[in-house]
Formats: structure tokens, sequence, C-alpha cells
């Protein structure tokens, strides 16, 4: 595959196998994407190419539906927290082309009258899937008024340990939105948090304009959008030499306010099959 070709969901079955074999049986969202993009040295134009105006970029989002494929024939399972781990039957796949016919095969019997070609993103013969709760919770995120939008920020720092938060929302505070305190044993730190709600990605200007506003303010900076980050921004985030930045993009916005329990509704089923091995 070219340097500069945007990977098939299917390309990326077989590169998160292996990524998961290299880090012992499992790994986070952010280790697998890192480990693909490394098995596949993928440029960072295609890294950073967005999916629409959602929260991943079209890698990422292809990398789900591998996800989702591998899960379907077993070779994976996740949890809810959002580790993936390879299975028995992961380990079992000896070769990529086996495993693209065990997932050609499984498609076929759950999609008989698509011929087995399932939604999926990246194919010249197949749809784009559906957007996940994320990005349908995220669209209704970004249409809630900018101090709602703000409170709810306060609101998930103070559920995770953090005191005297406060919302600044000030103008000309170079983006700082509000400030908080957090304490670790016996050391606190003080914590500048700046949220803006939106669309696309986050570029290393606007991380390095925040960290300028919160220099000699704070210890730390946390940096929350409903957006997401470029690599760039990442990276800026955790230069050598210069004040830390943390950064909670949509997902991860989604997967706190989840693990919180804040607006998110979720629907719990029993899963028979866990009881039935019992």
């Amino acid at each position: 595959m070219k340097d500069q070709e945007l990977p098939n969901y299917k390309d990326l079955l077989w590169p998160t196998l292996k990524t998961l074999e290299k880090r012992g049986g499992s790994a986070s969202i952010q280790e697998l994407s890192e480990g693909v993009a490394s098995e596949l040295a993928l440029s960072e134009e295609i890294l950073d190419r967005p999916h629409s105006d959602g929260p991943r970029s079209e890698v990422d989002y292809r990398a789900a539906w591998a996800r989702t494929a591998l899960k379907a024939i077993g070779a994976l399972e996740n949890t809810t927290r959002g580790v993936w781990t390879i299975t028995d039957a992961g380990r079992a796949v000896q070769s990529e082309e086996q495993l693209r016919e065990q997932v050609r095969q499984d498609r076929k019997q759950r999609y008989p009258q698509k011929g087995g070609q399932s939604p999926g993103p990246g194919d010249d013969d197949d749809a784009p899937g559906g957007e996940g709760w994320e990005e349908a919770f995220l669209s209704f995120l970004r249409g809630i008024k900018p101090d709602a939008f703000e409170r709810l920020c306060q609101r998930i720092l103070r559920e995770s340990g953090f005191t005297k938060v406060e919302v600044t929302g000030r103008s000309g505070d170079g983006g700082i939105d509000g400030a908080g305190v957090l304490r670790v044993n016996l050391i606190s730190f003080h914590v500048r948090f700046q949220c803006k709600r939106y669309t696309g990605s986050v570029g290393p200007g606007e991380i390095r304009d925040f960290r300028g506003a919160m220099v000699g303010r704070a210890d730390k900076g946390l940096f929350i959008t409903t957006g997401r980050f470029t690599r760039d921004a990442a990276r800026e985030a955790e230069r050598d030499g210069a004040p830390a930045i943390d950064l909670i993009d949509g997902i991860d916005l989604c997967n706190l306010l989840q693990q919180l329990d804040l607006g998110v509704e979720t629907v719990v089923r029993p899963r028979l099959e866990f009881f039935e091995g019992l």
C-alpha cells in the first residue's frame, strides 16, 4: 500500500491483530491507533484527514469498523472502558488472507441479501456506516449554549475530584474558561481549563495560545473539546520544556460523561452467554 493511500478498513484488520500481539494481548484505542499507524507507516497527512465533521479522523473511523468486524468473528473482545483484547480465536489466525476470508464469510452469513456486502467505510462497493452514539451525542452537545457547555465541563471536573472549580469565561482572558484545584494525596495542582464546542480539528496553534494564557497562573492546563486534536496538537501539548496540557477530545468527553453518569442514558441487559458459561 502506498504511503499516501487512505487504507480501506479491511486493510486495518491484520495490523490491529498484530498490534495487540505486540502489546501483550490488550491495548487501549489510542494504543491501537498508534500501533496500526506504525504498522502501515501512515503519513501525517493521512492520519489527520478528518471524517466529515465528526470527532474522529477517517483512519480512526475505519479502524473502529475493523475492530467491529474482528469482534464479530470472535477474534477480539472489548470492555466498557475501551480496552481491546485478542482472543484465542484471534491468536489462531495465521495470515492476513485467512483473516479477510473469515470476515468475508461472517458478513456473507449475516448479510445474505447483500451477498455479504454489509455497510463498511472505505470500500468501493460499500456505503459508509452510520454514526456511532458518540458522534450523534456530540452533535447534540454542539447545539447547546456556550455557557451551558462551560457549566457541563465544570460539573465534569467536580465529579472527577476537582475542588474550587470556577467558570470565568471572560473575554480577553486568552481562551481560559475556568479554573480548579486537583488534590492528589498531599499535593495540590492548580489547573486552568478551556472548553470549546468545535467541529473538526484543534491544531497546535490553539494549544500554544492556551499555554501562553495559562503560564504563570497554573500548574497544568486542560483542553476539552467536542472536536478532535491533530497529531501536531498532541505533540505540542506535551512538548518538552513547556507546561503540560492534558487533552480531552470528543470521544474522551463522551466516555467521561458515560462513566460519570452525566446526561447519558445507559441501557443494561444481561449477557446470557456469560451466565451460561458459569
